[in-house]
C-alpha cells in the first residue's frame, strides 16, 4: 500500500507540469507595441495564468505552452476607455443637485451587448459613469470587460479590498437647470453648491478623526459624505465633465481648494488653457469623436486638442463617452490625432497607459510588460490605419472576442438589430457630452 501510494504521488508530480504548461500561451512571430518601449518586429508575448510572464523579439517559448502564431498581426495593449455609459448605467436623479452616494454599479446590465460592442472595438478596461446632467451624479465603477453573467464578474478589486471607482462630476451647461429648484441655474450657483458640500466632507472627516476609535462620539454615518473623504483622501478620483476654457478653470480652482487631483473630462476647449492645466497637474481625457452632435460650449472643439496638451505636458487619454463615440470605432480616435499633430507613440498611449494612469491601474494594465495582466488586442495591420480590424480581444489571458466568429463578427459589423437589447441612448436634456 506504502507503494502504491508513492507511485500516485510520483504520478500527480508529474503531471503538474504539464498542467502548469497547459496555462502557458505563447503568442508569436507578431509586431508587438509594448507601449513601455518601442515596436518588436516577430515579437513573443508569453502569458501564464492571466498574466504576461515575457515580451521580446528573443523570447524562449516554454515547454509545452500553447503557441498562437500571429504572423502579419499587430499586438499592443487592451485599450482603456476612460469614460463610457454602455451597459445603461445610471445614477443620481432631478431630487438633488449632487448625488455622491448613488452608485452605478447598481444600475448596470452586464449582459447588455454594450459589453460586447466595447469587446469589439478592442477595449478591456472601461470606467462606467453616470449621465452629467447633475453636479455630480455618482460614483463610477472601473470595470474589466471579461464575459460573465453577474456584474460581480467584473469588478476590479484593489490591493486594500475595495472595488475600483470614481465619482463622476459635471459643470458648465449641462447640470443647469431653472433657478428655484433643486438644481442651479447659474455657473456661479454650480460651483457654490459644490464647495458647500466639500466643506461639509472637511467637517465630517475632521469629526471622524477626532472621535478616533471611541464609537460613542463619531457623526452619524452619513453615505454622501463618506464618499467625498474618500476624495479629500485621496482614495478616489473625480472625473469631471468640463467643456468651456473658463469652466475647465473653475474646475481646476476648486479642485486646488480642497486639495485633489481630477481627471478632466471632454476638455472640448482644453487647447485653449494648455498650460494652465498642465501646471494644475490634472490629466485630461478627451473625446476625438463627437457625434451625434453636441452645444454650443462645444463649438470651439477641435482634434488638434490632443497635440496641443501633449505639447504643454498634460498626460492625454481619450475616452468614447459611448454612444457618442460608438466603442467600436474608439481606435480611430488615436489616428485622428496624429492628423492633427499630436505624435504617433503619445497617441498610443493615450489609448492605453494614459488612460490606465487615470484609474490609477498603471501597475496593472496599459502597457505589455511582465507582472501585467495579460490584456491585449490583435490587430490586421496598424493602429492608425482605418482599414485596421480589431480580430481578436483578451482580457487575463482569455479570449473574449474573436472577429473570425460569425456571432463576434455580427457584434463587430452589425447595426441596432444586431445589438439586440440596447436601444440606441441618446443624451437627452444635456445628460450626454
Amino acid at each position: 500500500m506504502r507503494l502504491l501510494h508513492r507511485l500516485v504521488l510520483l504520478l500527480v508530480c508529474a503531471a503538474l507540469p504539464a498542467s502548469a504548461a497547459a496555462q502557458t500561451q505563447a503568442f508569436t512571430n507578431a509586431r508587438v507595441i509594448p507601449i513601455a518601449g518601442p515596436a518588436i518586429d516577430k515579437g513573443t508575448v508569453v502569458v501564464r495564468d492571466g498574466k504576461i510572464v515575457a515580451v521580446g523579439a528573443n523570447v524562449a517559448v516554454p515547454q509545452g505552452a500553447t503557441v498562437i502564431d500571429l504572423a502579419g498581426k499587430t499586438v499592443m495593449p487592451g485599450l482603456v476607455d476612460t469614460h463610457s455609459h454602455i451597459a445603461g448605467p445610471s445614477a443620481g436623479d432631478q431630487s438633488a443637485a449632487l448625488h455622491p452616494d448613488a452608485r452605478v454599479i447598481d444600475s448596470i446590465n452586464v449582459r447588455s451587448t454594450g459589453i460586447q460592442r466595447a469587446q469589439a472595438g478592442g477595449i478591456t478596461t472601461a470606467n462606467i459613469m453616470p449621465g452629467s446632467g447633475l453636479l455630480l451624479s455618482g460614483q463610477t465603477i472601473y470595470l474589466k470587460l471579461r464575459d460573465g453573467g453577474t456584474i460581480d464578474d467584473f469588478l476590479i478589486t484593489l490591493p486594500d479590498g475595495r472595488i475600483a471607482g470614481g465619482i463622476k462630476m459635471a459643470n458648465g451647461t449641462n447640470p443647469l437647470r431653472s433657478p428655484g429648484g433643486t438644481q442651479p441655474g447659474t455657473r456661479a450657483r454650480s460651483a457654490a453648491l459644490v464647495r458647500a458640500q466639500f466643506i461639509k466632507a472637511q467637517e465630517y472627516r475632521d469629526k471622524l478623526r477626532a472621535a478616533g476609535d471611541d464609537a460613542s462620539k463619531r457623526p452619524a454615518r452619513d453615505l454622501s459624505l463618506e464618499a467625498l473623504v474618500d476624495v479629500l483622501d485621496g482614495k478616489r478620483t473625480v472625473h469631471f465633465h468640463t467643456h468651456r476654457h473658463d469652466d475647465i478653470i473653475t474646475v481646476l480652482r476648486i479642485a486646488k481648494e480642497f486639495g485633489f487631483t481630477p481627471v478632466l473630462q471632454h476638455v472640448s476647449e482644453g487647447w485653449k488653457v494648455a498650460d494652465e492645466i498642465a501646471k494644475s497637474g490634472a490629466p485630461a481625457s478627451i473625446i476625438a469623436i463627437d457625434a451625434p452632435g453636441g452645444k454650443l460650449e462645444t463649438v470651439d472643439v477641435s482634434f488638434k486638442t490632443g497635440g496641443v496638451l501633449e505639447k504643454a505636458g498634460v498626460n492625454v487619454g481619450f475616452h468614447t463617452d459611448d454612444y457618442i463615440t460608438d466603442s467600436r470605432l474608439f481606435l480611430r480616435s488615436a489616428g485622428l490625432a496624429v492628423r492633427a499633430g499630436m505624435s504617433r507613440d503619445k497617441a498610443l498611449y493615450a489609448m492605453t497607459m494614459a488612460g490606465a494612469r487615470m484609474l490609477g491601474l498603471d501597475g496593472r494594465i496599459g502597457t505589455l510588460e511582465a507582472g501585467k495582466d495579460a490584456d491585449f488586442i490583435v490587430l490586421s495591420g496598424d493602429p492608425l490605419s482605418v482599414y485596421t480590424h480589431v480580430e481578436q480581444t483578451w482580457v487575463e489571458g482569455r479570449k473574449v472576442f474573436d472577429r473570425s466568429n460569425p456571432e463576434d463578427r455580427k457584434i463587430a459589423t452589425g447595426g441596432y438589430r444586431a445589438l439586440r437589447d440596447e436601444a440606441l441612448q441618446l443624451h437627452v436634456d444635456g445628460e450626454g457630452q
